[in-house]
């Protein structure tokens, strides 16, 4: 039965519990209030039970787990609170769990990691759940995506997670982890998403000699943790996705395409943006707000198929290596908040995708580049810089003192913060407007748009800003 999309008020009735022989139940996006009747546990036929997205309140069933049958749970985006009842994990056909954005709370049951040999699909983000993560991963887990953002979480990320070779998407992002760099996350052949921003993670991080570790990452976020010592370089090596351009578009390869939409909230450009099916082309490395030190590795400019280069806010030092001109498909790139010094490379200007670039609060130098993009930064993406020159800053660099090119020929082409010119009309016109599109039952692109400019992330709340990857259920035609 698909009554979903639709404007439907007030509470679920009890006697859809007459329908005894419903497979699918799609009930999602409405406007459905009150408690999930227990009456919904008379439907032992049940395989698909889908309520994400309406205002529901209440426990989740305890009966729930008798339905002997359910393979997907999907009750997102709703008021749904108490803690999960442990006849979750009766469930032994269930492939797709998805009660993320609610108000459950409570420590996260163990047994769900005795679950993942058959369970693709875990999304419980954006609760209040505490304890630990589970810690019985199975070898022959078939996990492909994991998501436990924005809760309370403590403790160590479990080293038989190793065991999940089919996960695509892991998001431990914005909890309270406290334990050092998981490098056997790196034997995952299928990864392409690790987010563990926004936690207790510290030290280090040191990779082993094996050539063959996260080969299939595409979006790196480390960000706002306590990592120390140098970038990395031995984990940019492994990183072989992101040193080709893949032009064709390719998300993740659930076998549950028919009911589920991949896609991953990045914050880029100034705006919090949420990238749907595109994630083999959308490649993102933020290391930022960290304590990482020593130079930037100029091994970074072989990873070209980079969207968004991160590495603001630590302690890195010495210039800019020249390499980066490579990234010809980086359209955003921070390096604000460290101690660099020296002049921006000339070769910057040839960066023709770059659309948001933050230089600030360094000790660089010299001449701004000239170019077409250049012309569209503005001074918050060089203050704090007292040595640099040229428009838009005041104190050109031309052999007469005064300005190469002219503010009247340049300011057509500057965005000021709230900014409705044509080309951030024309770029972001589907991100303005709130854009969604929905075709062939996936939703294609949608924008949760901010106004803050990236220019402007040396203040930013590293508790505000998030990436994570979101699944939701839907009905089909």
């Amino acid at each position: 039965m698909v009554l979903s999309n639709n404007q439907f008020t007030d509470s679920i009735p009890s006697s859809f519990g007459n329908l005894r022989n419903l497979h699918s139940l799609f009930l999602g996006n409405n406007n459905l209030i009150e408690e999930i009747p227990s009456s919904i546990c008379n439907l032992t036929s049940l395989t698909i039970l889908s309520l994400s997205r309406n205002r529901l309140k209440g426990k989740i069933l305890q009966c729930l787990g008798n339905i002997s049958g359910l393979q997907y749970v999907m009750m997102s985006n709703n008021n749904l609170s108490g803690e999960l009842p442990l006849s979750i994990c009766n469930l032994t056909s269930l492939q797709g769990l998805d009660l993320g954005r609610n108000n459950l709370m409570g420590a996260l049951p163990q047994c769900l990691g005795n679950m993942s040999g058959h369970l693709e699909v875990l999304d419980m983000q954006h609760n209040d759940l505490s304890g630990t993560l589970p810690t019985t991963f199975s070898i022959g887990s078939a996990l492909q995506s994991f998501n436990l953002h924005g809760n309370k979480l403590e403790g160590k990320i479990p080293r038989s997670s190793k065991n999940c070779k089919e996960l695509q998407v892991l998001d431990l992002g914005d909890n309270h982890l406290n334990d050092t760099f998981p490098m056997w996350l790196g034997t995952l052949p299928e990864l392409r998403v690790l987010s563990l921003r926004s936690n207790k993670l510290h030290g280090p991080i040191r990779t082993s000699g094996s050539e063959y570790m996260f080969l299939e990452l595409r979006i790196l976020d480390l960000s706002c943790n306590d990592f120390s010592k140098h970038l990395p370089m031995s984990l940019f090596q492994h990183l072989k996705s992101m040193r080709t351009i893949d032009q064709k578009i390719d998300g993740l390869s659930y076998e549950l395409h028919q009911h589920y939409q991949d896609s991953v909230d990045v914050v880029t450009k100034g705006l919090e943006l949420e990238v749907v099916r595109i994630l083999s082309l959308y490649t993102t490395i933020d290391l930022s707000n960290n304590n990482f030190e020593g130079h930037i590795p100029s091994f970074l400019g072989n990873l070209i198929a980079l969207r968004v280069l991160n590495l603001s806010h630590n302690g890195l030092q010495g210039h800019i290596p020249p390499s980066l001109v490579n990234l010809s498909a980086v359209e955003s790139l921070d390096l604000s908040g460290n101690h660099l010094v020296g002049e921006i490379p000339a070769q910057f200007a040839s960066l023709t995708a770059l659309e948001v670039l933050n230089l600030s609060y360094n000790h660089l130098e010299g001449c701004i580049p000239q170019g077409p993009q250049f012309h569209t930064f503005e001074n918050n993406s060089y203050e704090g810089n007292d040595g640099l020159r040229e428009f838009p800053l005041s104190n050109g660099c031309g052999n007469d003192g005064h300005d190469s090119v002219s503010e009247e020929n340049c300011t057509g082409s500057t965005l000021d913060e709230e900014s409705n010119s044509e080309f951030l009309n024309n770029f972001w016109k589907a991100a303005l407007m709130g854009f969604e599109e929905v075709e062939n039952g996936w939703k294609k692109l949608s924008f949760g748009v901010g106004t803050r400019k990236a220019a402007k992330l040396h203040q930013q709340d590293c508790n505000s800003l998030e990436v994570q990857e979101v699944q939701g259920i839907q009905a089909t035609d």
